[in-house]
């Protein structure tokens, strides 16, 4: 058990600085969570909007920029923490792959970069929560960074099942890029009216949308669906998962069924023999063995 641990804590600890030496991510933290927010402030208008609760068929007029200052929120951790653990998973895959193969166990890696995944998250959606109080205040903070969390944990996973499954840098940071913008434009119902689509309940935040919305503004808590983000976040992580242990199996096996393979398909070619199996040779089995310059003494 002490030993599990030890291995577990070291490939905590080296995620954790692998996070910290990605300066352009706490750069985004810093700067870019603050920005994006004071712009929806100053920008979007201050407009009543209707915005449906589906898991409680509660319909809330909202105001447009308090509700922009949430979706901004959710669009900046989850762009931030997707492209964190994106970067960080792909760019320790040789290695982590290598560790694997030399036998270090699949779980205490993947359990290491999890939990770099969950500190990181919390840390970015408390900082978040932060500077919305700067404009406004939610009627129940802590559900609200509940809320983030849930979004931050699902793009979180979904950068890692990118970094699991593509060869490129740009595919994967294209990917959450796209997938963030796409899914806070639909269920912002400042930017599309007809946010209360059921389309929208197919998209990775859709759970967040909804309890963020109804923390901020008093409405009746879908409780169910904070762990919507989570569950996104196991099914990303399992494709992951699966994905690394296809990548480091055993190929060793493979490579000693070989011959067996190869002489079932070519029935009439002969293999040699195994001298570990049927001893030395006897020299006057050998061709030419007599001759005067290959006999012994």
């Amino acid at each position: 058990m002490r030993r599990a641990w030890t291995r577990y804590a070291t490939a905590t600890r080296y995620a954790l600085v692998e996070h910290l030496r990605n300066r352009l991510a706490l750069l985004l933290v810093v700067f870019f969570i603050p920005v994006w927010i004071t712009l929806v402030y100053l920008v979007i208008a201050d407009a009543d909007v209707p915005f449906l609760l589906r898991a409680t068929d509660e319909t809330l007029v909202v105001h447009g920029n308090h509700v922009s200052k949430i979706s901004g929120a959710i669009n900046a951790v989850t762009l931030i923490v997707g492209f964190m653990m994106f970067i960080v998973t792909f760019r320790s895959a040789e290695f982590d792959e290598r560790l694997a193969v030399a036998g270090y166990p699949r779980a205490h890696l993947l359990a290491a970069k999890l939990t770099a995944l969950l500190a990181s998250a919390a840390l970015v959606c408390a900082y978040a929560l932060a500077v919305i109080h700067l404009y406004w205040s939610p009627e129940r903070p802590v559900v609200l960074w509940l809320s983030l969390l849930g979004a931050a944990l699902a793009f979180g996973g979904i950068g890692v099942m990118l970094a699991s499954v593509l060869r490129g840098e740009l595919e994967g940071m294209f990917c959450i890029i796209m997938l963030s913008i796409i899914d806070m434009g639909l269920q912002n119902p400042v930017s599309n009216p007809a946010s209360d689509s059921g389309v929208v309940a197919f998209l990775p935040t859709y759970g967040t949308m909804q309890t963020s919305v109804a923390a901020g503004f008093g409405g009746t808590m879908p409780v169910a669906h904070l762990f919507l983000g989570p569950l996104w976040f196991g099914g990303a992580v399992l494709v992951a998962a699966v994905a690394f242990r296809l990548r480091t199996r055993d190929r060793r096996r493979s490579l000693l069924a070989l011959p067996a393979r190869v002489s079932r398909t070519l029935p009439g070619a002969a293999l040699p023999p195994d001298p570990a199996r049927t001893g030395p040779t006897d020299p006057s089995a050998v061709p030419g063995a007599d001759a005067p310059g290959l006999r012994p003494g």
